[in-house]
Order: C-alpha cells, then structure tokens, then sequence
C-alpha cells in the first residue's frame, strides 16, 4: 500500500476539521472531504489544505461514506470521522505499514475525549474501528450505525489510537442521544418488534449497571457516571417512543 486517499464526511464540523486535517498531513497522499452544505466555516477551513471538497446533499451515513470513497484518487482508504484526529503513535504506525506490500485492511483502536475528559472505560474503550481498507473490496452499511463490511483480508490491529473528540458539551450528548433514540425506535417498528412495560423500565437499569459497574465506568469519575446515565436514558427514550409509535395506530 503506497498510495493513501484519506475520505471525510462533513457537516457543520468548523470545531473540529482544522484538528482532523492538519493530523493527517505526511500520511494522506489524497484528500476527499464530502460536505453535507455546512452554514459555518466547515468549507474555508478545508480550502486552506490540499482538499478535493465536494458537496453533496445528504443521503444518510452509508451512502454519503460509500459516495465519498468513490471520489478518492486511491483504492487505498482512511475513513475518519471530522472529530477525530490521528495520535502521533498511530501516524507512525500507518506510515510503516504505507512502505509494506502487503495488502491487509487495518483496525484501531479510538479514544473518545467526553468534555475535556479521556474516557477509557463505560464500553467506550478500546472501541476498536476497522478504517483502513481497499474500497474495491469494502463497504458502509446500516442506516442508523452504519458499520464497514469488509470482503476480503483480515484486520490487523495497529498501535495507537485515534483521538475522538465527541461532546464538548453535555447538552450536545443529550441532543445527539435523543435524536438517535428516535431513530432507533422507528427502526424497531419497522421490523415490527416491541416493547413491554417490563423491558421499558428494566432495560435502562440493566444498560447502567452494564456500562457503570461491570464496564467499570466509575473509573472514569463524574464524566463516567454521566455517560453511563445517559446511555440508561437513551435506551428508556427508544422504548418509550417505540410504544408511542405503536400506541398512535390505536389512536388513528
């Protein structure tokens, strides 16, 4: 693998793309950054490094991603997140691996940062993400976690972790768990399952003790304790509003 294509998907992201861009510079032979039309300064950050910028209405996560592999000048591709960014151990590991012949997709692990705290346990940790890989041979699927699906070749672990940058704020953890509640909740109806009074109230009780006692989230402070409440919340919000789904075809 001696040619790179680095392929970002963005939206509004002028906090963090200047962050994500500048650690992949020595690694990226090739930039694609596929914009969503962000309203804030997304676009005049990308301008200023060597980008191939492309916008494009979104058509949800898999198909912007897949789209957006399309444009690379490589078959080889990074995928990351705008609010992730390269740590120098993992910038090194996959420049040694750009000098090898062999031709393996590569995992790592990602470290999320939750409001200016590193969070290595709650299920966030070692969140092991397979990211590089020949697009002629993988691609993004699901609609609500889109999850990359790779035909050929075994993953290998490199060393290093990429560097999430998720909340900044708690209200931001809120917003984003309510609206993916939400999604998760129309999933489930239409699959057609549902959600007993039982599962409605202990599925969030046993989705805190999972990630707070044995993920051992409490190691992680109050930032533990808040992440692992509202994952209870979220799992609570995405049954309660699967029973309203169900509850407004009586009604209609």
């Amino acid at each position: 693998m001696s040619q790179l294509s680095v392929v970002i998907i963005t939206f509004n992201e002028e906090k963090n793309i200047g962050r994500c861009l500048e650690s992949i510079q020595g690694v990226a032979d090739d930039i694609v950054v596929l914009d969503s039309f962000s309203s804030d300064a997304t676009e005049a950050i990308c301008r200023k490094y060597n980008v191939t910028f492309i916008q494009r209405a979104w058509k949800g996560y898999s198909a912007t991603k897949n789209f957006a592999n399309a444009q690379a000048k490589h078959d080889w591709i990074l995928s990351l997140d705008a609010d992730e960014a390269l740590s120098e151990e993992l910038k090194k590991s996959i420049l040694s691996v750009k000098q090898q012949d062999k031709q393996n997709p590569y995992k790592f692990h990602r470290l999320t940062n939750y409001c200016g705290k590193w969070i290595r346990h709650c299920g966030w940790y070692p969140d092991t993400k397979v990211r590089i890989f020949d697009r002629r041979s993988a691609a993004w699927e699901g609609t609500i976690h889109e999850k990359l699906v790779v035909r050929e070749g075994v993953p290998q672990l490199l060393k290093g972790d990429c560097l999430h940058y998720s909340y900044y704020k708690i209200e931001e953890h809120y917003r984003q768990s309510d609206k993916f509640s939400t999604l998760s909740a129309q999933s489930l109806y239409m699959q057609g399952k549902k959600a007993s009074l039982l599962k409605l109230w202990f599925s969030p009780l046993i989705k805190f003790i999972s990630c707070y006692v044995i993920k051992l989230g409490f190691l992680d402070g109050v930032a533990g304790f808040t992440v692992c409440k509202i994952a209870a919340s979220a799992t609570f919000g995405k049954y309660r509003k699967l029973r309203k789904l169900y509850a407004s075809e009586t009604i209609s």
